[in-house]
Order: C-alpha cells, then structure tokens, then sequence
C-alpha cells in the first residue's frame, strides 16, 4: 500500500463513518473514481476500523479501487444502502482480490430475507469476480464489502454492480461412482458428529442436490454397469436429487489420455460405433425412464479434449467424432427430450483449447446443451484463466457451463497402501491441504461459477466424495487389491466423518 496512507491507518478505531445520504437502486460511487484517494469513499459508510478503508490508484477498470489494509490486526466493513427497491432477486457483482483465504467478503444484509455472504477467493495478482444474490423484500437492501485480516492483510475492491437478477448455483453436486462398490465392500460412512448414516442422505443433508454417476460398458468388476446405474438412480431419486449419467463409452476409465474402446466394439467399423454408441445410451437411459428415474442430464463422452473411442473419434479427424456425439445426443432425445445432453472437456483454464474444440463443434453440427468443464485447480491453471475461460465460453456458445469435476486434499496423510494423487502441503498457495483449507477451496470454486455472467453458472460436482480407504475399492476393476490414490481428497475423513467442505454447498 502506499506509504501516503499510513498516516490515514494511525488513527483506527472501531467507529461508524457518518452515513451518507441515502442512495436510491443504483450505486453510488461503485468504480471509487470519484474524491478518490480518500479515507472515506463518497456515497459509501465505514464502520469497524474505519482507517482501514481508503480509495488509491490501481483500479480493476478507472484509475482507483476501495482498498482495506492495516498495519495492525482489523475488521472493517464499506457499506452502501439502497432503497426503492422492487420485490425481487438482486445480484451484487464485485471485482475483487484478496491476500488471504475467506478474509474479504461481499454481502447483502437487511433485505427483508436471510443475509447472504459470497468470500473473496485468494488472488494476490488477479482480479475475481464474486457476486452474491438476495430476494428484496424490504424494498431496500445494504450492499457490503468487509475484511477481517492481521496486521499486513489486504484487500481491493472495484466496478461493484447490483441489478435485478439471480445468480445462484442450480446444481451442487457429487460423482458417488465409487458408493456401491464402497458400501459392498464394508464402507461406512458418518455424520461430522459421528453418527453411522447412509452416505447419500448424509451428501444431501449438507446441501447436494445432484449425484453424477459414471457408466462403463462392460468393465472387470462388474460395478458401474447399467444394473449398478438403476440401483443407485433409484435410491438418489428418492432423495429428490438429480441424476447426471456420465457414459464414458469404455470399459475403464476414459480421460484426456486414454479413451479405450470397450472391448466387444474393437472390431466395430465406424458405422457400426456409431450405431453402438446409440444403442448403449438409449439402453440405459430407457431403463433408467422406465424404472421411473429419468436422467435429467447425460454427458456424451468424459473429458473428451482428445474425442473417444480411439482411434475412430479422435478430436484430430472431428467430422467422425461429430457423428459418434451426435449418435448420443439422438438417443438421449429418444428417451427424453427435456434431459440436457453435456459435452465435457478436461483443464477448465484453457481457453484456446474450449475455443478451439467448441468452435470444431460448431462448424460441424454437433448438438448439445451444456458445457461441461473439469477444474482440478493444482492441475487446470489459476483462478483467474479459470473464470476467463467459464465467462467466454459461456458467451461465445450461449449455453450454461457446468463444472462436472473438482475436488481439493484435506490431508497430506495416507490410509492405504497407494500412494496419493496430491502429496503437497499447499497444493494451490493460500489453500492447506486440511480440512479448512478443502472447505475454502470448495466455497471458492463454487463463488467462480456463481458469477458466471448472465446467470450461465449452472454448477459444481465434486468428484468421488465417497471414495474413501476401502479395501477392494480401488481404482483398478481388475485388480481387487489396488488402492485409489483419492482417499485424501474425499469428503469423509479417515475417521469416516463427513468434513466441513461438505456444508459449503449448503451455504451456496
């Protein structure tokens, strides 16, 4: 901060600012340009450490930015009432960086309804967008931005919008793949006070609203299958949770390296794949309309940077991996014309390949409803490329975006005899592999997707939740004894108690 300032910082004391006028729906002052370089933004309050709270040069857009700092340990909230407000959904959109994980905030408070609070994700270099929504009841609403920091904790604050609108997440998710073979092996699962439940209740009473569920064709342990499939889908629809099916048109996993036709279609002509791709989906997603749990989303393919179903479906020949997509769009039709078909690429900060791969999409008639986005943030790039990437997409293909991958360690530990996947201590700096750290990492990633513009943010699936330490429930269906290497990423600890990252998605 600038040494300028320091005089401003000497005088701290936890009193109220005088409150300027009232300001009427629209804000005041919201790019801070205006009496900038100033300790008391015009048409804005402070209260708590006041001389935290000034305006300096290096805005998001302009030429200034709110900025809260200190030399001592503070808390201090800017705030800005309006009124003449309709009954309604209000969204409050900020630009925001943060030194510090869950320190900065965005609210809206006294709107007639519960007060609502979106936390700025850590970014020393980058600006984020946050917003968070609120029904106006009241006809008038406060608009907040707060930090509670030590001495040395920061905070910029920029371009802050609030307009009539919702931005809230419809899907908050989890991929229970691994559950059944889990539960059949001796998996247990609890409550974060300890008492033995069923996972998929225990998922739901934390906020999940969606279970995602991966399908293999014909895989060595006989679980994921369409028997497996039907099983769950009935006990996740009568939880009332949605059901995305993820086919993976293998017999194993498929990703961006390994996309292995099963094995009864490796001598399949490409007519007949495409006919088989067919047939696979409308076999199990009748079944599942049949039984009464229709799927209410599908995804045609996993992580499909590269296509499926080597080498016919190679992204690099797209003409032929657009028939294959297009076989599968046409059979979840078939079953039901309202399940929104997913089309699903890995690295969720790489807008060159998104653009690349959708725009190939596009030329050559593939159809599809959402886009789905795996962001592993130790692996998928920053913050910043991540939301970048999330907002022009959305845009330039007019469809919502789904992450249907994430996931974050709560512990360097191991409970198997497989090494894990994620060993650092701070895989992404500013998120400890702990408990609280997991919990931040989910809140945050889920804030991103919440201010995806015009309300596209669809939502967020964590990935196996539930894959925790079980013998027999490894990653290999052919080898029983494997280990999975995920176990410190799972939303149960290696006490089986479900950890705080898993109320996030009921504070969504």
């Amino acid at each position: 901060m600038k040494k300028t300032l320091v005089a401003l910082l000497l005088c701290a004391a936890a009193t109220l600012v005088a409150t300027p006028a009232r300001a009427g729906a629209t804000v005041v002052n919201g790019g801070f340009e205006t009496d900038a370089g100033t300790a008391a933004p015009t048409g804005w309050s402070s209260s708590g450490t006041v001389s935290a709270d000034f305006t300096e040069s290096g805005g998001h857009s302009g030429s200034y930015r709110l900025s809260h700092w200190s030399t001592a340990a503070y808390r201090v909230e800017t705030r800005q009432r309006l009124t003449g407000l309709g009954y309604g959904a209000y969204t409050l959109r900020v630009w925001v960086r943060s030194g510090a994980a869950g320190q900065s905030w965005i609210a809206l408070r006294d709107c007639g309804s519960p007060d609502k609070t979106t936390y700025a994700p850590v970014s020393s270099s980058e600006w984020l967008q946050v917003a968070v929504t609120q029904t106006v009841t009241s006809g008038a609403c406060t608009i907040v931005l707060g930090t509670s920091a030590a001495a040395g904790g920061w905070a910029n604050f920029d371009d802050v919008a609030f307009a009539r609108g919702s931005s809230g997440l419809a899907v908050k998710g989890a991929d229970v793949s691994s559950l059944a073979k889990s539960e059949a092996r001796g998996g247990v699962y609890r409550t974060s006070s300890g008492a033995t439940g069923d996972a998929l209740t225990i998922l739901k009473g934390g906020g999940v609203n969606y279970a995602r569920l991966k399908v293999w064709v014909n895989p060595a342990d006989g679980y994921n299958t369409k028997t497996q499939v039907l099983a769950m889908a009935r006990r996740i629809k009568a939880l009332g949770m949605g059901l995305l099916v993820d086919f993976h048109y293998s017999d194993t996993w498929a990703d961006p390296g390994k996309q292995y036709k099963p094995a009864a279609w490796t001598g399949y002509t490409y007519d007949r794949l495409k006919t088989a791709v067919y047939d696979h989906t409308y076999d199990v997603l009748s079944a599942l309309k049949a039984q009464g749990t229709t799927a209410d989303m599908v995804q045609v393919g996993n992580e499909i940077n590269d296509g499926m179903l080597w080498e016919d479906g190679r992204s690099s020949d797209f003409g032929k991996l657009a028939g294959l997509l297009n076989s599968g769009y046409a059979a979840v039709k078939a079953v039901s014309s309202s399940t929104k078909v997913v089309l699903h690429l890995a690295e969720g900060g790489n807008n060159a390949l998104f653009r690349w791969w959708f725009d190939s999409a596009a030329a050559r008639g593939v159809a599809y409803d959402v886009i789905g986005v795996s962001y592993y943030p130790y692996w998928h790039g920053t913050f910043g490329a991540f939301q970048a990437n999330l907002n022009d997409i959305a845009a330039r293909y007019g469809k919502p975006v789904l992450v249907v991958e994430t996931a974050y360690p709560f512990s360097t530990g191991n409970e198997d005899g497989l090494g894990n996947i994620i060993t650092s201590a701070e895989p992404v700096a500013g998120y400890p592999a702990s408990p609280a750290g997991q919990a931040a990492m989910l809140r945050d990633v889920m804030s991103l997707v919440q201010a995806v513009r015009d309300g596209r943010g669809l939502g967020v699936v964590y990935w196996e939740p539930t894959w925790t330490a079980v013998s027999g429930n490894g990653w290999d269906p052919a080898d029983p004894s494997s280990g999975n290497g995920w176990e410190n990423q799972a939303l149960f600890d290696f006490g089986d108690r479900a950890l705080p990252a898993l109320a996030e998605f009921g504070h969504q």
